[in-house]
């Protein structure tokens, strides 16, 4: 209020002007930092959650199980083909073993769990921290070398970052947790139904044919006894 001349109404006014042009300034300054803070802190909580939600997903890809064979098989499909030409070429040394590698990585779902393991590395390598993407590039190395892998290392480091990132507490060290390994993956439900559809449809046009050509031959048979009854009339 010292600030104020009261001697006259338009020092007053002025004074008074000032003051309301240095409150609004203010003001103003303060509600662009905190909306500039918001949205930062906005951006980052989408960062994380987004980080959250893509390590949530390769954690459950890679450690879904804890029973069975828990290494990632990196035989492809044209690696079965050439030890099949190969077992054709040589039946007497290779007859036994194409044929256990055909039966245990030779399925349609170990190939999935590989694409799906290979489709989770990749997401570790770009959102992981150091230790992951460590951890995770030696295992891609593993796969193109064309070794069988296990992943229970860095799916105890995805453990141990989410519940951290959580606010968990971490597992205690009494539990003794065994090794996981990838989750298998079933054949999508979509093709299934997409088969079901294209089978009833082949079934309903089958109907369809059967009825037609059934209808087709009963017209037939009738008009054939219709003429046979004129000309008996006739005759």
């Amino acid at each position: 209020m010292r600030g104020i001349d009261f001697s006259s109404w338009q020092t007053l006014l002025l004074s008074l002007f000032g003051l309301a042009l240095v409150t609004l300034i203010g003001v103003g300054l303060r509600l662009v930092a905190m909306q500039t803070i918001q949205q930062r802190r906005e951006r980052e909580n989408r960062q994380i959650n987004e980080r959250l939600r893509t390590l949530i997903a390769a954690y459950k890809t890679l450690g879904g199980s804890f029973t069975g064979n828990l290494a990632v098989d990196p035989t492809h499909l044209r690696d079965l083909k050439r030890r099949g030409d190969s077992a054709d070429d040589h039946p007497a040394e290779a007859a036994p073993a194409s044929g256990s590698a055909l039966g245990e990585t030779g399925s349609d779902r170990a190939r999935r769990v590989r694409d799906a393991v290979e489709a989770s590395l990749s997401d570790i390598i770009l959102l992981g921290t150091e230790e992951q993407v460590r951890l995770a590039a030696n295992a891609a190395a593993e796969l193109a070398a064309g070794r069988h892998v296990h992943t229970h290392d860095l799916v105890v480091s995805l453990r141990d970052f989410i519940r951290n990132v959580l606010d968990l507490d971490a597992v205690p060290a009494d539990i003794v947790l065994p090794k996981q390994g990838p989750a298998r993956v079933s054949a999508s439900r979509g093709k299934g139904e997409g088969g079901a559809k294209d089978d009833a449809g082949r079934g309903g046009s089958r109907g369809g044919g059967g009825g037609a050509g059934l209808g087709a031959g009963m017209g037939m048979g009738l008009g054939a006894g219709v003429a046979l009854d004129d000309d008996h009339h006739h005759e």
